[in-house]
């Protein structure tokens, strides 16, 4: 797992017919000191999280894991809400 900050959404008309429905966040992976690195990502959203919140996110297959039965064609999905980190 890796943390992120959600620094917009993205709306999509035309999409794969698994997606409908699925909230589509824009995050911007941050390092354990919550300072940027990399390029932000779109991830599709399981936890309910909006802008601005610290989240949990996971890459590949794994990411599609808490939309089981249905299989969602995404590589990255927030699991979690950061309440808190203590260094």
């Amino acid at each position: 797992m890796q943390i992120a900050r959600v620094i917009g959404t993205v709306v999509v008309t035309p999409k794969d017919s698994n997606l409908t429905g699925a909230k589509l966040l824009l995050i911007q992976p941050l390092t354990p000191s919550r300072a940027p690195v990399g390029k932000p990502l779109v991830a599709v959203d399981s936890v309910g999280a909006g802008v601005g919140e610290d989240v949990f996110f996971v890459r590949g297959k794994e990411a599609s894991f808490p939309f089981h039965p249905v299989e969602m064609p995404v590589d990255a999905g927030i699991v979690g809400i950061v309440d808190s980190i203590n260094c």
